[in-house]
């Protein structure tokens, strides 16, 4: 019996993302779309930030922001002091219930039928209101990277999806039972589970035809060392065309303007260096490259892996990027620059090699999953048609 018919309405999906970073949200975007596309639900994709204290907002934002940039190593540490499986929830969820009062109203007010959480916060408040049973809903988190930080760890879940094995073998061992584990990837646009070819990406874009490309991505923030990157590659004056993805931050778009205006053309005509602001053409850019360069993000290695590109990561940054790093260069569809000096040179080393990038390229098709946002919302769903035949049980 479906659903509808259980409850004669569409069920409730509410999905709470984090905009600490713009991968959290663009993991809920990924899923929003793959929910609307299996199945009659009134889906609502919220960002948890915006109910929560204006204080709390500004240490998520802007203190996560600066750390990156100004003190990456605090952050590492941090990220590895707070790395103990259930052992800091109590105090955590007493500050964080204090600073979430407008999300718990909101929550209680809205009685979702399945919540998707694919930040930690949310993910955090949702299973303590169904413990106390001022919710009744189905609880699933995604984790947004390859590896699982002990933030993310609930007593009240209904599933946990994983990126790899390695990461639902580990919540195994420490106490989550193994039902309610599912490898299912990381949650991308649907769009890149559509193949698209290199040459159409190209045409499209109005990239050179015969160039090797490179994809240099600074995130959705414009997070990274990316104009002395930049600067760095035009000065060695190989034939490559380079795309330099700013994301959202102007100032720097404008930089990458400046230096695009004095990099000339390669020898077939083409632009040497086109910046790039914020784009929702991602899926189009990866398929036209030859390599991407930059951080290691779960959602940017993700849809790179699902367009089968070899990467260069630059100075992952302590914490959740190192450890996503680690996993991509075990799997071979990645190498990593640790010397920002030294990195335009290993790159044209790198693209010398058309046999490890064949080898890259194939370690990045066995680890992709691009279809990783529909199996979510499938097996989610199917929780939840269960949990409605409970309800409606005499």
């Amino acid at each position: 019996m479906s659903t509808s018919l259980l409850l004669n309405r569409k069920p409730r999906v509410l999905i709470l993302s984090a905009s600490s970073g713009a991968g959290h949200v663009r993991a809920g975007q990924a899923l929003e779309k793959a929910f609307r596309a299996q199945a009659p639900c009134e889906v609502t994709h919220i960002d948890a930030l915006q109910y929560v204290s204006k204080l709390f907002q500004g240490i998520y934002n802007k203190t996560y922001i600066r750390m990156v940039n100004r003190a990456p190593d605090l952050m590492g540490l941090l990220y590895d002091r707070t790395d103990r499986p259930w052992s800091q929830q109590r105090p955590r969820l007493a500050m964080d219930r204090l600073n979430t009062q407008p999300m718990i109203r909101m929550l209680k007010k809205m009685q979702p039928d399945l919540c998707v959480a694919t930040h930690f916060l949310p993910a955090e408040i949702l299973a303590w209101l169904i413990a106390k049973k001022k919710l009744r809903a189905r609880h699933v988190i995604t984790v947004t990277d390859y590896d699982v930080h002990a933030a993310w760890l609930c007593q009240t879940v209904d599933r946990y999806y994983v990126a790899i094995e390695e990461s639902m073998e580990y919540l195994a061992r420490i106490g989550v039972p193994r039902e309610k584990l599912c490898v299912a990837g990381i949650p991308i646009d649907p769009l890149f589970a559509q193949p698209v070819s290199a040459a159409e990406a190209r045409r499209k874009l109005g990239l050179g035809a015969n160039e090797f490309v490179l994809l240099l991505s600074a995130g959705g923030y414009g997070i990274g060392p990316v104009e002395q990157l930049v600067s760095d590659l035009v000065e060695s004056k190989k034939s490559w065309q380079i795309v330099a993805v700013a994301g959202k931050s102007e100032p720097l778009k404008q930089r990458l303007d400046a230096l695009a205006r004095h990099a000339g053309r390669t020898p077939s005509g083409s632009p040497r260096l086109m910046p790039v602001g914020f784009t929702t053409e991602m899926d189009q850019y990866l398929a036209a490259a030859d390599l991407l360069i930059g951080k290691a993000g779960g959602l940017t290695t993700s849809e790179a892996l699902a367009r089968e590109l070899p990467m260069v990561l630059i100075e992952p940054i302590p914490g959740q990027e190192e450890r996503n790093a680690d996993h991509l260069l075990e799997a071979g569809a990645a190498i990593r620059c640790n010397n920002l000096p030294a990195a335009a040179w290993k790159i044209a080393k790198l693209a010398e090699q058309p046999e490890k990038l064949a080898a890259m390229k194939r370690a990045a098709r066995a680890m992709a999953r691009p279809d990783a946002a529909r199996l979510i919302a499938q097996d989610a769903l199917e929780l939840l048609h269960w949990n409605f035949q409970l309800l409606n049980e005499p």
